[in-house]
């Protein structure tokens, strides 16, 4: 029906409805303003209604749906104020992580600086292949690999509970600017080399300037294309 990533028939209906309509929206395949109903979903899955729309008030619960009862659900668009206060909060988390890890000591930050290099070469691989879903997977990693090193398992989940409006907008991003996977790679170069180096401000600054080019990539998709109405009369 909607293409995407195949659903474990193990799992109880209802939460494979709703893995399987939450894949496809964080994947894009179901964009915002996009109309999905509870009989297509019933019928891709081959289970019935009852458990859908179980996943539906799920899925509206967390923001991505808008249910029309009777009528379907509408992805609901990422907002602007959704891409603001999404980077401001990634701001705040890892700047700070960036300085608690260069506290912890050498062997704390070299150990970091590795795995970094690691996530750097699987990025360059990803971005010469053109496979901007696995590039956008990878760049989560790289910045929870910051924040998983500060050991501040409160921090941790904070960060963790953004994963899926990062995931949206970082497809938006790399799907709307051919050379955002460039940028963003160099970017992410830039940010190992200042945190290899100790140089705090440095860093809070190319941090603060890699968000912004994360910004301007989603908004430029949002302003560039006409969202499809959510007017479903």
């Amino acid at each position: 029906m909607f293409g995407g990533q195949q659903v474990s028939r193990a799992l109880p209906t209802s939460q494979r409805a709703y893995q399987y309509a939450k894949d496809r929206i964080l994947d894009g395949i179901l964009a915002g303003g996009d109309l999905i109903s509870e009989g297509t979903v019933a019928e891709a899955l081959g289970i019935s209604r009852t458990p859908v729309r179980e996943a539906f008030l799920r899925l509206e619960s967390e923001g991505l749906l808008r249910l029309y009862p009777k009528r379907g659900a509408v992805v609901v668009p990422v907002s602007a104020k959704e891409v603001e206060t999404v980077l401001e909060t990634r701001e705040l988390i890892e700047s700070f992580a960036a300085e608690k890890v260069s506290s912890l000591g050498a062997a704390a930050l070299e150990r970091l600086v590795e795995e970094l290099r690691d996530q750097l070469q699987e990025q360059k691989k990803l971005r010469e292949a053109g496979d901007g879903k696995a590039f956008v997977a990878a760049d989560q990693v790289f910045h929870q690999l910051i924040v998983q090193a500060a050991d501040n398992p409160i921090l941790l989940d904070l960060y963790a509970g953004l994963r899926d409006r990062q995931q949206r907008m970082g497809l938006y991003a790399v799907f709307n600017d051919s050379d955002r996977l460039r940028a963003t790679n160099h970017e992410h170069v830039e940010l190992v080399a200042l945190l290899e180096k100790g140089d705090l401000a440095a860093y809070r600054a190319a941090l603060r300037g890699h968000l912004r080019g994360t910004r301007a990539a989603v908004l430029g998709l949002q302003d560039s294309s006409i969202q499809p109405s959510t007017d479903v009369d």
